[in-house]
């Protein structure tokens, strides 16, 4: 049976994808807003398996681009997403045959949902990452040679820009300038590419495993178990802290979501405050007792220590009582190239990634 997101799954398909947003790729709140309101005008999208989409079949994946904090206060009109997709279609003279999510993560797993919706298209069960990373060129894609332009950029005030550069940093210099002068954010579509290159070099199923994250944590509340650790337990997870948010310290730098949370241990950790750096998503997680816990590209979330909802980085605030867990990666990360991409040198942290099972060993 083919799966389906509809009204009733939706929520499990956004609270799955903030989890393994790592407290990136925008509100989830303002993402399933728009899904939910795409569903009810043009009916539930089809989840498309991957393996079923034809060798020659063009992909076109949309997404949000720019820092999240915006997001929060510069509401999106609503088109501007169909806007870049379509406008991308015309540029390269050939319909798309489904859209993707270029990342797993709040609102920009839940664009393509409406994109989807609104041009009745299929959405592949898939992503460029796994997770959700701070740049456009932070893709497996990437390191497949797939290029990111032509890419187009759209805003909620009706402009419109395309992008083709020489590789994919060029193109995440050139969007993120742009962003800014569209007020910090927009949307694009972007890494057009085909069935046989999406079972090649993306990310697949994560879609489906969003949305089983999703309803794991939300069946555990219903059944008075610990969220927490049955997310874990699904993941093959680890907690990392328990504490009360103490100081948070958020700026909006270059385009991003910039800063760090102190976190004050409870419970077991009593005694031990965490450091959790980010960049739109989390980086790195220190702890005073243990030194670095867990490290970009494995996956730091921020879960609500009672209901075990996941917060975004501009959610973080303080006295929130929070569990913090991690995640291992996909493993396309862990290769050389990988760590070459998104690994901690690349942020600027001296330091050598080491897998998460590996430092709570």
């Amino acid at each position: 049976m083919t799966e389906q997101i509809t009204l009733d799954n939706l929520d499990d398909f956004a609270t799955g994808a903030t989890v393994l947003g790592t407290g990136g790729g925008g509100d989830p709140y303002i993402g399933t807003l728009m899904a939910r309101q795409a569903i009810k005008e043009h009916g539930p999208v089809k989840l498309l398996d991957p393996q079923n989409v034809p060798a020659d079949a063009l992909v076109v994946p949309s997404a949000m681009l720019g820092a999240p904090t915006v997001m929060v206060e510069k509401l999106p009109r609503g088109s501007e997403s169909t806007d870049a997709f379509e406008a991308l279609e015309v540029y390269m003279g050939q319909e798309a045959y489904a859209t993707m999510s270029i990342e797993a993560g709040g609102l920009n797993s839940t664009v393509p949902i409406a994109v989807a919706a609104e041009l009745e298209l299929p959405l592949v069960d898939a992503d460029g990452m796994g997770r959700a990373f701070p740049e456009v060129q932070m893709v497996t894609m990437t390191m497949g040679g797939i290029s990111a332009t032509p890419m187009s950029i759209a805003d909620e005030k009706g402009n419109s820009v395309f992008l083709e550069t020489q590789d994919n940093q060029w193109a995440e210099q050139f969007a993120r300038t742009t962003s800014i002068e569209m007020g910090g954010s927009c949307m694009i579509a972007t890494y057009a590419h085909t069935g046989a290159e999406l079972r090649e070099h993306a990310i697949l199923n994560s879609m489906s495993l969003a949305r089983e994250i999703g309803e794991t944590i939300r069946t555990a509340k219903e059944d008075s178990a610990d969220p927490v650790e049955e997310l874990l337990k699904l993941t093959n997870g680890f907690e990392l802290f328990e504490g009360k948010i103490l100081d948070v310290e958020r700026r909006t730098e270059g385009g991003f979501a910039v800063g760090e949370a102190t976190i004050d241990g409870i419970q077991s950790y009593e005694g031990r405050l965490l450091q959790l750096d980010f960049q739109n998503e989390n980086l790195v997680a220190r702890d005073s007792k243990r030194g670095i816990v867990a490290s970009v590209p494995d996956l730091i979330t921020v879960l609500d220590a009672e209901t075990g909802d996941p917060i975004t980085t501009e959610g973080l605030q303080y006295g929130h009582r929070v569990r913090v867990v991690g995640i291992p990666c996909a493993e396309q990360w862990r290769t050389d190239a990988g760590l070459e991409l998104v690994g901690p040198r690349y942020f600027d942290y001296d330091i050598e990634y080491k897998p998460i099972e590996n430092l709570q060993s």
